[in-house]
């Protein structure tokens, strides 16, 4: 009987612990749905026109190549992709093939120019050239998509799209377009933050204090 007792017990208690467990699990799951998550794109547009932005400020004449490489590899890059991968968890997938595509390209781009100043694996002009047809391709497929989702996004990638159109001629034979293309990509830059503003000031303000406009199709 004393054993039966103390089997008995033995089974009360590990039901009761098994509930407990239960019951954590479910409060866990229920916190988790109830948290508020962070805008991955505010990241990926801040990345995107800064790196952009400095970039350009070099192609103008205006500084050196240096804080390019390093922001290429850390804000362009990673944390672009970093912005581009959060974007998978909520099921936007242009966002996600937008931010982590960019972020492969300032790391991809920042590792030629190191690559070209240490010797290794050394890209000339013209394959730099076809290394950014390459991405304009990319970027015309974006483009088509971004007319989908607001105003001032297909702004931005028709921007871009020209912006890339004007590096990849500078790159075959046309160098002074380099300076126009800086130019054009600034405002490339300032739009992208303009959207990054506008996501952050919605959640701020709780209302829509940047408008960014219908979908042109």
């Amino acid at each position: 009987m004393q054993r039966v007792s103390k089997c008995g017990l033995s089974i009360q208690v590990a039901a009761g612990l098994i509930a407990c467990l239960h019951d954590l699990i479910n409060y866990r799951n229920q916190h988790m749905a109830e948290q508020k998550l962070g805008n991955p794109a505010v990241v990926g547009l801040a990345g995107f026109g800064f790196t952009t932005f400095i970039l350009q400020f070099h192609n103008v004449g205006w500084m050196g190549i240096g804080p390019v490489i390093w922001l290429g590899l850390i804000f362009g890059g990673l944390a672009q992709m970093i912005a581009g991968l959060q974007e998978m968890k909520t099921g936007n997938n242009f966002g996600y093939c937008a931010f982590t595509a960019y972020g492969c390209f300032w790391i991809s781009l920042a590792l030629i120019l190191i690559g070209n100043h240490f010797n290794i694996y050394v890209s000339s002009a013209t394959d730099i050239g076809w290394f950014l047809v390459a991405w304009t391709g990319l970027t015309a497929i974006l483009w088509v998509g971004s007319m989908r989702i607001s105003g001032a996004l297909g702004l931005t990638f028709t921007l871009l799209l020209i912006g890339f159109v004007l590096l990849d001629l500078a790159h075959f034979g046309f160098p002074q377009l380099t300076v126009v293309a800086g130019y054009e990509l600034m405002v490339t830059a300032a739009c992208a933050w303009y959207i990054m503003a506008h996501i952050i000031f919605a959640d701020v303000f709780g209302r829509d204090v940047l408008p960014v406009g219908k979908p042109w199709i």
